[in-house]
Order: structure tokens, then C-alpha cells, then sequence
């Protein structure tokens, strides 16, 4: 048995079988990648993968299992890896993450330029997506760490760490009806067309439940996974723009009111996601604690060590967040 043959089995399966899709990911051969995977096959004496003449056509119930340690197997040999690496030169590497456009547009720059000072030598590498392709990025090992709001409790292996809470605004153009409004309702906002996030973006879970608890149903203009977006089509009109507040610029969108509504729906909490047992280098503990001061490394550590998420989730009951 090969690391090689495990690596091959278990890209196969991510690729939904397709072995040509498999090879070119991998900048190898098609019929070396079904050379090993038979090899494999034949020294375990089980089908890992059912076929259909030369084609792979489902994964087999062994298979599933076998797959499954693969992949727990791949992401120790990169934290064997990394562990050498930190022993070797701490300040040297590569720190990928993914996260969310707003994430990415209104959270992380100032963290990343300050993580680029400290670690210039440090290859940084973003990923963006929606945030079920965020949770699975880092699930699988395919990334360091996920920053996101939505979709990360649904993968077992993340321990997640709260960072900060935030809440939204209401974006309406200058001499809106809205902005004559003492206190906005629910009642009220949903007498206009809604420009918003798409579903399973950036908190919008909370704006959901807002709405159905007092039995109303908003009329939705149109939906998006970019606040620029969304404020591009408040401009024109189409809407009043609902958008985590930190995605409004007093200064960049100055042609705009933001009115708060944070009494509307319920705090949302941005966490990070990290991959249950992995090795974290030196500059990981540093960006983490660059993006939520309060997670220092002790902290991250003990999260780290518990092995059920109620109990990671009371660690933190009582570390007040920051708001933004």
C-alpha cells in the first residue's frame, strides 16, 4: 500500500469518479491512476470502486470506509510536513484559507497586510466561495482554516472559534421614505422590495428567521453573494439593500444612508474553522490572533483539545466578542 494509491483513491472519489478529471488535477497519467487503484484493489482484496466496463460507476460500500481513512491519512502526512517545517525555519511556508467576499472585501485586508509585515517569506494563499464550499475546503484539508458565518457546524471534524459579532444595516439612497422613520419596523421594511444576500451567505439565515417569527414575508428583489452587488442595485432603485454593516463605507458610499437595524435580527457570529487534530504552525496561532485578538494561543489550543463541540461552544460563553 501506497500513499500515492491512497492519494489516487481518494481524489477519484472527490472528482465524482472521473478519472480523466482525476489525472489532470494531478498532472498525471489516466491509465496510471486506474493502474493503481487496481493495484490497490487486489493487495486489500476488495472493490474499492464498482465499474461498468472500464468505468467507474459508484464507490462500494468498503470503499466508502476505506476512502474515508484515506483522507484522514493524507492530512497527517501534511502536518508531519508542516511539524518539520516549523522545526526548520518557522517564518517559512505557505497559510491558505478560504472565506466569503465580504470576509475577504471587508474583514481580512488589514489582517493580511499586517500578517504580510510580520511573515513577508509567508506564501498566502485565498480562497473564495460560498460557505458550504468554505466548510468542505477545510474539512478536507484543502485549506489551513475557513472564516465564515454560515454552513461550518455542519462538518463534525471543525472545531470552530468564535471571532466577532456583527449585525446589519438597511442601505437606502438619499430622500428614501425610510429615512423620515423613527425606529424601523420588520412591519415596515417588508412593505418594500429587498435586495439582500443569497440564501446560506453572510448571516442571512438570521434575516430569515427575523421576518418568519412575526409572520411576514418580504418581498425579495433580488439576491446576491457580493454587498457590492447589492448596493450597486439599491443605486438603481431596485430596493432597499439589507447588508452586514460592516460592509457599508461612509466615505466609498457616501451616495447612500445606512439606518440601523441591529434591533431587527439577531446577532451574527463570524467563526473560524479548523480542521479537528491538525498541526498549527507558529504564523497560524499569529494570523488567528491578528483576525480575533482574543484568541490567544492558549485559548485556540484548549478548543483544539476538546473533543466535543457543546464543550467548545461553552469555552467561549463567557469570552465577550468583539463587535463590528
Amino acid at each position: 500500500m501506497k500513499l500515492q494509491q491512497l492519494r489516487y483513491i481518494w481524489e477519484v472519489a472527490r472528482h465524482k469518479l472521473n478519472v480523466s478529471a482525476t489525472a489532470d488535477s494531478l498532472f498525471t497519467s489516466q491509465p496510471g491512476i486506474s493502474k493503481q487503484i487496481k493495484l490497490l484493489e487486489d493487495e486489500l482484496g476488495i472493490p474499492i470502486f464498482a465499474r461498468s466496463g472500464k468505468h467507474l460507476t459508484a464507490v462500494t460500500p468498503a470503499g466508502k470506509k476505506i476512502i474515508q481513512v484515506a483522507g484522514e491519512i493524507l492530512d497527517r502526512t501534511h502536518d508531519i510536513k508542516a511539524i518539520a517545517q516549523e522545526y526548520v525555519d518557522n517564518k517559512v511556508g505557505s497559510l491558505s484559507l478560504a472565506t466569503t467576499h465580504t470576509q475577504a472585501r471587508y474583514a481580512l485586508p488589514a489582517v493580511v497586510r499586517e500578517f504580510m509585515r510580520l511573515y513577508p517569506a509567508i506564501k498566502l494563499n485565498m480562497h473564495q466561495g460560498t460557505p458550504m464550499q468554505i466548510a468542505e475546503m477545510a474539512s478536507r484539508g484543502a485549506v489551513d482554516l475557513a472564516i465564515a458565518t454560515e454552513a461550518m457546524e455542519l462538518f463534525d471534524n471543525l472545531v470552530m472559534l468564535p471571532c466577532y459579532q456583527w449585525n446589519r444595516a438597511v442601505l437606502v439612497p438619499h430622500e428614501h421614505p425610510l429615512i423620515q422613520c423613527p425606529r424601523l419596523s420588520l412591519e415596515v421594511l417588508a412593505k418594500y422590495p429587498i435586495v439582500t444576500y443569497v440564501f446560506g451567505f453572510t448571516g442571512r439565515s438570521e434575516l430569515d428567521r427575523a421576518f418568519e417569527q412575526r409572520r411576514l414575508r418580504p418581498q425579495l428583489a433580488l439576491t446576491a453573494v457580493d454587498a457590492d452587488v447589492i448596493k450597486t442595485y439599491v443605486r438603481l432603485g431596485l430596493g432597499v439593500g439589507i447588508v452586514a454593516r460592516m460592509a457599508y463605507d461612509p466615505v466609498a458610499d457616501g451616495d447612500l444612508v445606512a439606518l440601523d437595524a441591529s434591533h431587527l435580527f439577531g446577532r451574527s457570529i463570524t467563526k473560524i474553522g479548523l480542521r479537528r487534530d491538525m498541526f498549527l504552525r507558529g504564523f497560524l496561532y499569529d494570523f488567528i490572533q491578528l483576525f480575533a485578538p482574543h484568541l490567544t494561543r492558549d485559548l485556540v489550543d484548549h478548543a483544539m483539545a476538546l473533543r466535543d463541540r457543546r464543550a467548545v461552544e461553552s469555552l467561549f460563553e463567557k469570552v465577550p466578542l468583539p463587535v463590528h
